[in-house]
């Protein structure tokens, strides 16, 4: 019994991150809640049940299903997830032959930063439109701009004093408890419609959706894997070191990043975001001291019984665009920083003319919103700026830009 209400507990800490994905990207959070179970459980299935952990979406995948479900529909932009577990399985096999040090060589600092800050960056005039209570794309006033930005600063302010200052379980929830006091202000001046509560059934079946195959959003989607997959190593390392246990070696990288990708597959396969490994998961293993895996196994089943609670789902998609903007400012900004810190933590010279031609040229297209097309086919933004990253990495003379470029400073004195 304590084993399924710490399942239980650690749905609890997962839940803010883990229903905010579909809020924003317009994906049914009922089907979320289905997929990270099921997700979870398969996970668990190739693992041979060892690592303490539950799966949900990454954030850094908010932005291009936002674009995706805008662009193609959700069916297609459920095919390019499709593919983007693909990557991860694929990336698994790699890794059984040729070892994970291949990946650093592939997806060095000086390309992972840069695409994490554009993946951050790149939505962020979406998340000021929401906190000022319009659509992303700022077409449509859905609520009152003097009442939204009130809403919207208390929810971002909320998570940020939660985040800096709370202890123990509440220093996990800083999302959970931002959409609470945004919530509870929205309440109060009667911006919430609980019409779709009252109409919603109480059990059944998640409207699933599934997926279809649109060339465009899969080639849109496989580069944007790529800041989960470094992710995904860190999070291996980062339980490792909570639990005492070498994950990396046993049950081995190969095997994790082969669970992400299965349970990315299965999650796309019925409309739900991909899954992968979930870094405030781990700050709760470290806290509660909950080692054993079957802990997961339980937040699993707790999430897919949820899932199939109809009025749940449809009071999720109460809360008011604002809250959300608020929490979108902070959400991706930290996003862009942990971009920042990629470059400075592994020391990547910016004074190196081959560095500073990847970062920046990275950078101005994934943000300027460049695009190359053919007909039908077209690359732009995240998928465009991480592919061309990576070619320049590999194209350009590691010597290259040894000699120091000449700083302002220098050329003053």
């Amino acid at each position: 019994m304590l084993t399924i209400l710490q399942g239980a507990q650690m749905l609890f800490v997962a839940f803010g991150a883990l229903v905010l994905v579909p809020l924003l990207t317009g994906l049914d959070p009922n089907v979320a809640l289905f997929g990270a179970g099921v997700g979870t459980l398969l996970f668990q299935v190739v693992t041979k049940r060892s690592v303490p952990i539950f799966l949900a979406s990454s954030f850094a995948f908010i932005a291009p299903i936002m674009y995706g479900v805008q662009t193609w529909g959700i069916p297609a932009t459920m095919g390019g997830l499709m593919a983007a577990g693909v990557v991860y399985v694929v990336l698994g096999a790699l890794i059984k032959v040729k070892g994970s040090e291949f990946i650093h060589k592939i997806l060095p600092p000086v390309v992972v930063g840069p695409v994490i800050m554009v993946i951050g960056l790149g939505l962020a005039p979406v998340a000021v439109n929401m906190a000022l209570g319009k659509t992303g794309d700022g077409a449509v006033q859905l609520v009152d701009g003097d009442i939204a930005i009130w809403i919207g600063l208390a929810s971002l302010l909320t998570t940020i004093l939660v985040s800096v200052f709370a202890k123990g379980l509440f220093s996990l929830i800083p999302i959970v408890c931002g959409i609470a006091v945004g919530y509870a202000l929205s309440l109060i001046v009667g911006i919430v419609d609980f019409t779709p509560v009252a109409q919603a059934a109480w059990l059944g079946l998640p409207n699933f959706t599934f997926p279809e195959f649109n060339i465009n959003a899969v080639l849109f989607m496989i580069p944007v894997a790529i800041a989960p997959a470094v992710e995904h190593v860190g999070d291996m390392l980062a339980i490792s070191n909570v639990t005492g246990k070498n994950y990396i070696k046993k049950p081995g990288l190969h095997r994790t990043m082969a669970g992400d990708g299965v349970a990315t597959i299965a999650a796309s396969m019925v409309g739900a975001p991909p899954n992968t490994t979930y870094s405030e998961v781990t700050g709760a293993v470290m806290l509660t001291k909950a080692f054993n895996p079957v802990i997961m196994t339980w937040a699993a089943v707790t999430a897919i019984v949820l899932s199939l609670v109809g009025k749940l789902g449809a009071l999720l998609q109460t809360i008011p665009v604002p809250v959300m903007g608020g929490i979108m400012i902070l959400l991706f900004g930290s996003i862009a920083a942990v971009g920042l810190n990629t470059l400075i933590k592994n020391q990547v010279d910016l004074h190196k003319a081959r560095n500073l031609v990847i970062v920046g040229v990275t950078l101005v297209f994934g943000i300027g919103g460049m695009a190359f097309g053919v007909g039908e086919f077209s690359l732009q933004g995240i998928s465009l700026c991480g592919i061309v990253a990576i070619i320049l990495n590999l194209v350009l003379p590691k010597d290259l830009g040894d000699s120091h470029v000449v700083d302002t400073a220098q050329m003053e004195d």
